[in-house]
């Protein structure tokens, strides 16, 4: 069991393309459960809101592929999982399938952290992830995020 963590961003959200996502490989999938989400925007303070989505996803997205760190230092294994930030392209998201979800406003950060079995948990099949999505936003909002999740 390893511990990782990693950081995205986007410039301009969109409401059809997501900030970031966090996907299976190809083979060799591990069991992934996301416990730990910051999620606010680096841009100018303005009275912008959006809505946030973790949507669990079927497809890989296309974007920029973010190295995760080992949250333990000591920890000898390799990650498995991709995360990507800057997202170009919407892989597929599983229709209803919105395990979380919450309101924004640009000025404000948001920080999510799982009850003790209560992580986001992601299925062990090729290309199955989730997808960090803004559905709704007004104006233009620069998102970041920080997510912490668990391969097992």
């Amino acid at each position: 069991m390893a511990r990782w963590g990693f950081e995205a961003n986007k410039g301009t959200t969109s409401t059809t393309v997501g900030v970031a996502s966090l996907e299976q490989p190809a083979t060799g999938m591990p069991r992934i459960k996301l416990y730990d989400l910051i999620f606010g925007s680096e841009a100018t303070p303005a009275d912008n809101v959006f809505l946030v989505e973790v949507n669990r996803s079927t497809a890989a997205a296309t974007g920029t592929a973010v190295v995760p760190n080992a949250l333990d230092p000591a920890d000898s294994l390799a990650a498995v999982t991709l995360p990507k930030e800057n997202l170009t392209v919407q892989g597929t998201n599983t229709a209803g399938a919105v395990p979380l979800s919450f309101a924004l406003n640009q000025r404000a950060t948001f920080r999510w952290v799982a009850a003790p079995g209560g992580e986001i948990v992601v299925a062990a099949t090729a290309n199955a992830g989730l997808h960090f999505n803004t559905p709704t936003a007004v104006g233009t909002v620069a998102a970041s995020l920080s997510a912490n999740y668990e391969e097992s």
